[in-house]
């Protein structure tokens, strides 16, 4: 099939009306949530991974993405009002977006936060569509001996590039792979580290394990830290919303280059949108004219974090789909979905499952003008959910965690895992352990061990087989590069304390 066969084949799959409905529904929840500070995307698709069981791939996947860049979307709005960001992401476009409003500039932040969301975003779904195919014709290529190389190279650019202590992150990697390979073996059904429980022949759920750590944990964390600020209670109008002419002079150069920024970083493992709106961010304020105005209110620091943010989300889906290695631990929970419905994603999703991988892109278009759509007639909406008390939203967040994880096997077993699980997170914060490195290492354990079987049983035992193969061998080199150079960075840190010990 050539390309605008598949762009029609997409936009079959897109507008069924089962499609259109989860995608709307996904988006709508995903603003909700992006507009609640202190849950979460991660939090939101652990929550509604039970209700995939219940629907066919395509909409599943649908409905998951729609809330992980939903919540982009909705977490300006947060930051905007009240100074308290939604989404980690959505951090930097506070500096510029708050004082707005404290000028009475809200309605223009707002607005221009939805275009600069939307221009973002489509770049980003453009970028996906036109070099997929180009890694994927590459990656058919691969043997078992690439994937395993491939994967190992995810794993530690994933724990040492993002934020924490590059050894903590490669130990919860570790620990998330260990995690993985409970219950019973792939080949011989012999069963693994269960020690005689019945419930983990099957392995640890990972619907448990995503909840625990990334809800129940982020709850608790949360009832701490969430404070409400005061909110004026002034209409923000439609007529309130019309940027100036300045205001969109300004805004194009910093659009297009946050959008550059956010769609490559997006595609790196480890980095995602956090990074790459604070990278925007950085630039603008490098390249502009008067940089003395970024703080205080400027167009620019808010247009180029959230093109930079959106774009990156889009563009998360390509070496996850295309090669099956997650860039960040919303994409781990995306490739357990699929895995959940039996689909195996990677290269041969694209040729196996066209109508899924086309039918997605065409459903992000689609998401991105409901965002559009809905964002700035709701945004009144958006203020009023800003006022509702944490204190009445957390239990029954708790309360639809355990119902959604115990309606899957209807097992006490895996609630109890998913308060282990939390408190276990909880933990982890507490000692800067980051858990998102284990669940990436819990994802992509399973796919390691059966391609390293695989590539031993062809080379017949040989190790040599990962370093003679050149594509294998040169993602081997620079996996030990990357790891030797966070350890090394590491190193000064740890003298540091040493000595400040010592004294």
């Amino acid at each position: 099939m050539d390309f605008f066969d598949n762009l029609a084949l997409g936009l079959s799959v897109a507008f069924t009306p089962n499609n259109l409905l989860w995608c709307f529904v996904g988006v709508t929840l995903g603003t909700f949530i992006g507009v609640l500070p202190g849950i979460g995307s991660l939090t939101a698709i652990s929550l509604l991974l039970p209700v995939t069981f219940h629907l066919d791939a395509t909409s599943a996947i649908v409905m998951l993405a729609g809330v992980f860049y939903g919540s982009t979307y909705g977490g300006s709005t947060a930051a905007i009002l009240l100074n308290l960001p939604g989404t980690p992401s959505t951090a930097v476009t506070a500096l510029d977006g708050y004082p707005m409003a404290r000028e009475g500039r809200a309605g223009v932040a707002l607005f221009m936060t939805t275009v600069a969301s939307f221009v973002g975003g489509s770049i980003g779904i453009l970028v996906m569509m036109f070099f997929s195919p180009m890694i994927v014709s590459a990656a058919l290529q691969f043997g078992p001996a690439e994937y395993f190389a491939m994967m190992v190279l995810g794993l530690v650019a994933a724990s040492t590039i993002s934020s924490g202590s590059p050894v903590k992150g490669i130990a919860m990697v570790v620990l998330g792979v260990m995690l993985g390979v409970v219950g019973s073996d792939i080949e011989t059904g012999t069963p693994r580290f269960t020690f005689g429980i019945p419930h983990l022949y099957d392995g640890i759920s990972l619907v448990a394990i995503a909840m625990g750590l990334f809800g129940v944990s982020e709850v608790i964390i949360s009832i701490k830290m969430i404070k409400r600020g005061h909110i004026e209670h002034k209409n923000i109008t439609l007529r309130s919303m019309i940027p100036t002419r300045d205001d969109v002079r300004r805004s194009w150069m910093p659009m297009l280059r946050g959008s550059s920024i956010g769609s490559f970083f997006g595609a790196l493992p480890g980095t995602g949108g956090v990074i790459a709106s604070f990278m925007a961010y950085a630039v603008e304020k490098k390249v502009a004219k008067e940089p003395e105005r970024f703080g205080k209110g400027a167009i620019e620091g808010i247009m180029a974090p959230e093109t930079a943010n959106n774009a990156a989300d889009q563009t998360a889906f390509i070496p996850t789909l295309t090669l099956g290695i997650p860039g960040n631990v919303v994409m781990a929970l995306m490739l357990g979905a699929l895995m959940i419905h039996g689909i195996v994603p990677g290269p041969q999703l694209m040729v196996k499952n066209p109508d899924l991988f086309w039918g997605l892109i065409m459903s992000f278009w689609i998401g991105n003008l409901m965002l559009l759509v809905l964002n700035i007639p709701l945004i009144g909406v958006w203020i009023r959910v800003l006022m509702i008390p944490y204190h009445m939203l957390y239990p029954a967040v708790l309360m639809f965690i355990c119902i959604g994880v115990y309606s899957i096997n209807n097992s006490y077993v895996d609630v109890i895992a998913v308060m282990v699980f939390g408190g276990v997170g909880y933990v982890m914060r507490m000692l800067d352990f980051q858990p998102a490195p284990l669940l990436l290492g819990f994802v992509l354990g399973p796919l390691m061990e059966e391609n390293l079987r695989r590539a031993l049983l062809i080379s017949r035992g040989d190790f040599m087989v990962f370093l003679e193969r050149p594509i294998s061998g040169t993602i081997v080199v620079l996996t030990a590069m990357l790891l030797l150079l966070a350890l090394w960075g590491a190193r000064p840190k740890r003298r540091g304390k040493t000595l400040l010990q010592d004294t």
